[in-house]
């Protein structure tokens, strides 16, 4: 069975410096019929005005993962990482026993435009810890490339779950195909443009939940520059 989330029907939040929506229940947005999915708690499609940001704040047995989609966003932490998350890059960082950190647009005249995602861990109490690696658009195009899993395999990002994502980009003409095992369950996102994902029309913010073991198919669509899609495989 394939389940559709359209992005109209997310929450908002519009803070004249952020504006964000919300595909799961976050903060002051709350619908009992969208707590997350599976182990996958949040994904918030944030836009961030140049020079604000998210200051100092803490949190607790969570995976949070970062992806860009325009822009730069600058990360601080309470455990000694500094870095610059640009287009291309997945950042993780293992909340676990509790660690404080800041986003905030590297930019002082672009907005940052960018995915936060949450995954609850298969346990608490993991010691904090951060993680960034790049993934070039050319490993994306046309094919969904592992970005982040459990153990970390072929040069994915760890996360503390028995969770996979995949990102691809996909222009007319490409398609990918991803099997799903039996007891297994899939969150597909479009992030960016549009894609047909089983034959349905996925705009930017719309998703699809498949619950059903088989295959996955992910296209371009005619017409379109292509759409940039994260496919979440889940216990």
């Amino acid at each position: 069975m394939m389940t559709l989330r359209r992005a109209a029907e997310r929450g908002h939040a519009e803070h004249g410096w952020l504006d964000s929506y919300h595909t799961f229940s976050f903060a002051d947005y709350y619908d009992e019929k969208h707590m997350g999915f599976r182990a996958l708690r949040v994904i918030n499609e944030d836009r961030v005005a140049p020079g604000q940001g998210f200051g100092t704040h803490g949190h607790q047995n969570m995976e949070i993962v970062s992806y860009v989609l325009e822009g730069a966003l600058e990360h601080k932490d309470s455990i000694g990482t500094g870095s610059i998350i640009r287009p291309g890059d997945v950042q993780r960082m293992t909340a676990g026993t509790g660690v404080r950190h800041s986003e905030f647009n590297a930019s002082r005249d672009e907005t940052v435009h960018f995915l936060q995602i949450w995954i609850v861990p298969d346990k608490a109490g993991h010691t904090p810890s951060y993680e960034q690696k790049a993934f070039s658009a050319e490993e994306k195009q046309g094919r969904l490339r592992l970005v982040a899993s459990r153990d970390g395999r072929e040069g994915s990002v760890t996360i503390h779950q028995d969770a996979s994502i995949y990102a691809g980009v996909f222009r007319e003409g490409e398609r990918a195909s991803f099997t799903l095992p039996a007891g297994r369950h899939a969150w597909v996102h479009v992030a960016k443009g549009t894609a047909r994902v089983n034959g349905e029309l996925l705009r930017a913010g719309d998703a699809a939940a498949i619950d059903d073991a088989g295959a996955i198919e992910i296209a371009g669509q005619a017409g379109q520059d292509g759409g940039e899609v994260l496919l979440f495989d889940l216990a």
